[in-house]
């Protein structure tokens, strides 16, 4: 064992630390791993024990300072573009069967859906264009 140079064991905790990342889909994992990729390159260069762990602690601090802020940032931002049942709220239909506050049907971007009326005493008679407030399953809840 004591024959395997010192990068050998840098790359062995490389991917030690590329396996949680894998299973656990945890960035930090992945910045340490270039962290010990960055530590087996100075010990390739010769350097010592304490050269390779200050690198090895200096890049993956520096990673996780820098990368982790950007990943939550984006983590945060809404989609800019609203799909499926999102990009059906707040559209217009048209009444095919009475709409009341137990059913009926309305013709909502090109297909027929079921539909209710939000308020339960509201009736919306066929012809009448009605907007789309949610979406609950299949059906969708005019006002």
């Amino acid at each position: 064992m004591d024959n395997i140079d010192a990068w050998v064991w840098w790359l062995v905790g490389a991917v030690g630390l590329g396996i949680p990342l894998v299973v656990t889909a945890m960035p930090e994992f992945g910045m340490f791993a270039v962290g010990a990729v960055a530590a087996a390159v100075v010990a390739g260069f010769g350097f010592g024990i304490v050269a390779q762990v200050l690198t090895f602690v200096v890049v993956s601090v520096a990673l996780i300072a820098v990368v982790r802020p950007i990943a939550a940032r984006h983590n945060r931002q809404r989609p800019e573009l609203a799909t499926g049942v999102d990009a059906l709220k707040g559209r217009q239909a048209v009444v095919l069967e009475r709409v009341d506050g137990s059913g009926g049907r309305v013709k909502l971007a090109g297909e027929i859906w079921s539909a209710r009326a939000l308020d339960t005493d509201r009736v919306y008679e066929v012809g009448e264009q009605v907007d789309v407030v949610d979406i609950e399953g299949a059906t969708a809840i005019v006002m």
